[in-house]
């Protein structure tokens, strides 16, 4: 004749037994991969997922890696004292220019929201993406590393923006990101930008500007 406790165990199924305990909300992982692939963005260890994982990890090294020169370095060409001036006409003059962009980054860096350039530009790149399954992949990065609640470089989008993200995340495109890239945009624009034509950095380049110009007459 069975023991209480041992028929207390049989009450309890091998699958209940050895279930994990269940996610917060705030642990939860980023919306399902699109059904089309599920293979290419599931969080199993199959090898093809391994092999996907690989991929995401040297896109993400080569992006940064991309991304960090910034002024001064060999890579980035000496912008015109024209060029530097118009970047106070209007905060796109700024935008188009690569120059501009990487002085601006560099700005963003001393205020601790580099994030917001990096979102941009990741943006940015991603709407240059024809292939489908390069655009899951990178659009996976990108809530990853901007838009989850979990990651260091989190940018600040609000509710509406971000419930869309969500549901677009069920099958990305090219453009899943534009209402948070605007966004983001627009608080460069309001919050970044006129302190950025303030600053010591922009500051020094109109004087440089204004010597090289000196010399030159």
């Amino acid at each position: 004749m069975p023991t209480p406790h041992e028929t207390e165990k049989q009450h309890v199924g091998p699958q209940e037994a050895d279930q994990p305990p269940s996610m917060s909300s705030h642990d939860a992982a980023p919306p399902a991969a699109p059904s089309r692939n599920p293979c290419c963005l599931c969080w199993c260890c199959c090898c093809g997922c391994s092999w996907a994982e690989e991929r995401r990890r040297a896109w993400r090294v080569s992006r940064e890696n991309k991304l960090q020169p910034l002024p001064g370095c060999e890579a980035c060409a000496t912008p015109s004292p024209e060029e530097v001036r118009s970047w106070a006409q209007s905060f796109d003059k700024l935008m188009h220019s690569p120059a501009g962009r990487s002085v601006f980054r560099e700005f963003l860096r001393t205020e601790y929201s580099e994030e917001n350039m990096l979102f941009w530009l990741a943006c940015e790149e991603l709407k240059a993406e024809a292939n489908q399954h390069v655009v899951d992949e990178k659009a996976r990065l990108i809530y990853e590393d901007y838009v989850s609640i979990l990651s260091p470089k989190e940018v600040s989008l609000d509710s509406r923006v971000r419930e869309g993200i969500n549901k677009k995340m069920q099958e990305p495109s090219a453009h899943t990101f534009d209402d948070a890239q605007l966004q983001i945009y627009t608080l460069m624009h309001r919050d970044s930008y006129p302190r950025f034509l303030s600053s010591p950095t922009y500051r020094a380049l109109l004087l440089r500007g204004s010597s090289q110009s000196s010399s030159e007459a």
